[in-house]
């Protein structure tokens, strides 16, 4: 095809007045031009963002941008870039698709379904299971009104001012295979992944916003109020923001617990020492160390989980599948020696568990069983 040919094809995808068979014709277009082929293309509408977001990261790479204002000077034109290349590949997924949709869905009778909203509220001696209720009012707890909203998120709404009223704590524990959003009372935000419990005030009163994320991971955007601080306390780690976005990850069986900062600024403290992180910059502190340790760190990897996909970066199998495991609730044996095997890619979170292990397949370095809830990973 012709650049106008292909430029007016890209505006009506764009527009979205493309035919399927003019997306056909974009797909194909693209696929000539690759040397991979074979590559995944989107399928559900969530998939969407997955692609645009490895096309920045792509196009940054090639570019070779080096610092935060860099990036934010080039944005506009890596976003419309971006943008271009997108439609492409949505539309190359048209003809990239070859197993016929009666044989997927026999596949993912044997196979393991993503993970979804899912948590359980403790709040003033009762349970409440989030994933079954109703959209709308959870429960009352005195003037604090729990909701469930139509985006799966839980929202506390503060009705009256209740004077010097003891605190109440709530617990939101998220289970393997599960996610959820929560706004706090202050209208701040948490994005929480799955094996995550979070304890936090119903009402912020004090000197300071605390909540404790008892294990898990987790993902801020927080409100900033100077006279007020919002901290978060992970084990011995204290993150204090200061006007920020940040993200904490604090599972018992990884070996740091990492804060990764993404907007404004954070302090992490330690062992009686502080220090203040910068964008793009992530605290790593060790099981029994004393020390905290920054660096810089890949953002989109480190909140690829809140944005619903995985991202691999010279990633050992044995911490992608403790993702996996989390994710879509299974166990993981291991046969065979698998030291030393790293992995690139990315995938998005809500394909099925097959999709995102012959992603890993396709190294020709290692094998995937699965055997019930179980997967089995071999050289």
């Amino acid at each position: 095809m012709q650049a106008e040919e292909i430029q007016a094809l890209v505006k009506k995808y764009l527009d979205g007045t493309a035919t399927p068979e003019e997306k056909q014709l974009l797909g194909k277009w693209y696929q000539e031009g690759r040397n991979d082929p074979a590559g995944w293309f989107a399928d559900e509408a969530n998939e969407e963002e997955l692609l645009r977001l490895e096309m920045l990261r792509e196009i940054k790479n090639r570019i070779g941008l080096q610092t935060a204002k860099q990036t934010r000077r080039l944005w506009p034109r890596i976003a419309a870039a971006a943008s271009i290349i997108l439609c492409i590949a949505v539309g190359g997924y048209f003809i990239a698709r070859k197993q016929p949709a009666q044989q997927i869905a026999q596949n993912q009778l044997h196979d393991i379904a993503p993970g979804g909203n899912k948590a359980i509220l403790k709040s003033r001696g009762k349970q409440f299971i989030v994933t079954n209720a109703r959209n709308g009012l959870i429960a009352q707890s005195g003037s604090t009104l729990i909701n469930k909203t139509a985006a799966g998120r839980i929202v506390y709404n503060v009705q009256r001012d209740g004077g010097n009223i003891q605190t109440v704590y709530d617990t939101l524990v998220i289970p393997r295979g599960g996610q959820m959003q929560l706004v706090f009372s202050d209208g701040s935000k948490a994005w929480l992944n799955s094996e995550t419990t979070i304890r936090y005030p119903e009402k912020f009163t004090g000197k300071n916003r605390t909540v404790e994320l008892l294990t898990g991971e987790a993902y801020f955007e927080v409100i900033h109020k100077s006279k007020m601080p919002f901290r978060v306390i992970a084990k011995n780690v204290i993150n204090e923001d200061i006007g920020t976005h940040f993200n904490v990850n604090a599972y018992p069986d990884e070996a740091a617990i990492k804060t990764t900062l993404l907007e404004g600024s954070v302090k992490v403290f330690h062992n009686k020492q502080d220090r203040i992180l910068k964008p793009g910059q992530q605290s790593v502190i060790k099981a029994n160390s004393t020390s905290i340790i920054i660096k810089e760190t890949d953002l989109d990897e480190a909140i690829a989980w809140k944005n619903n996909y995985f991202i691999f970066n010279d990633e050992s199998i044995e911490s992608i599948m403790r993702k996996v495991a989390r994710w879509y609730d299974v166990d993981v044996t291991y046969r065979g020696d698998l030291r030393g095997k790293e992995f690139v890619g990315s995938v998005s979170r809500f394909k099925y568990v097959s999709d995102v292990l012959r992603k890993l397949e396709a190294t020709g370095t290692i094998h995937f069983k699965i055997e019930g809830r179980r997967i089995v990973v071999m050289p």
